[in-house]
């Protein structure tokens, strides 16, 4: 078995501890307790002494993603596939009014992706490609503490910040909340929008926000996120746990520099981008 299989076999079973296994996370009707319960219990997780925030040492897991734009320079064709495959894995709606579309992985330029970065004398490779975006998946998620019936929450054991969409009453707080973008309202009924429809992960229904969930489905049966897989053996998007000073990720961030983005805010960001 190699290195990178047991890789996911490992955040798999933290996975389903968490109580985001494929059963319970895609039959999201028996989530809502756990939703509930979770997003409470996020809710407290920094306790505060004489009213400053105690920073706690990284343990368990924590789920990150490293974007190579230097490979999706190379291969521009490796972001449509990645795209393709979140979009197939997910039931996510293809409207043809831009007003009503649905992102969970997408393209987007350095400059609106990144900016507080300087664009001045951007390097010609850099300003031509389009750049991977999708929910950061952050530390401290401003998205989780603007819901107000915690149907976004921050999953305490991998640090993914998932939905029970049964529980989101479209009030959109979490998008106004959201400083990267990263969550789409559906404005009408998406189901007839689908054109390959997924029987494993749920279609969601008008008047629901949604966004991207690092595969958590996927990640409980031992597999890797949709975009990973699709850009196999290139190391355009690699993915595993930040905690662990062996994994591939974290090998990669100690090697290559990454920017994030508008890390400056305080989300703690989780993905992290070669630029």
């Amino acid at each position: 078995m190699d290195k990178q299989r047991r890789n996911f076999l490992k955040i798999a079973g933290v996975t389903a501890l968490a109580g985001i296994g494929a059963p319970a996370f895609v039959r999201l009707s028996s989530a809502s307790a756990l939703a509930s319960e979770q997003g409470a219990a996020e809710g407290h997780a920094a306790e505060a002494v004489h009213g400053a925030p105690v920073e706690a040492a990284p343990q368990g897991v924590r789920l990150g993603m490293v974007i190579d734009m230097r490979k999706i320079t190379e291969q521009p064709e490796l972001l449509d596939k990645a795209i393709a495959a979140c979009i197939d894995a997910h039931n996510i709606p293809q409207f043809d009014n831009r007003k009503s579309e649905i992102k969970w992985l997408w393209k987007a330029p350095f400059a609106n992706v990144f900016p507080v970065e300087s664009s001045y004398h951007l390097a010609k490779d850099v300003k031509e490609t389009d750049f991977a975006v999708l929910c950061n998946h952050c530390d401290n998620p401003p998205c989780v503490r603007a819901c107000p019936t915690k149907a976004t929450f921050r999953v305490k054991a991998n640090g993914i910040v998932a939905m029970d969409f049964h529980r989101c009453i479209g009030c959109r707080f979490c998008m106004a909340a959201c400083p990267y973008g990263a969550r789409s309202f559906n404005w009408e009924d998406p189901r007839p929008y689908i054109k390959k429809y997924n029987k494993d992960f749920p279609s969601r229904m008008r008047g629901v926000v949604e966004k991207c969930n690092f595969c958590g489905e996927r990640l409980a049966l031992g597999q890797e996120p949709a975009c990973v897989e699709a850009c196999q053996g290139t190391g355009a998007i690699v993915f595993g746990d930040l905690n662990d000073a062996q994994s591939e990720i974290r090998q990669l961030l100690d090697k290559e520099f990454t920017i994030q983005r508008n890390a400056a805010l305080g989300t703690k960001p989780s993905v992290f981008y070669i630029v």
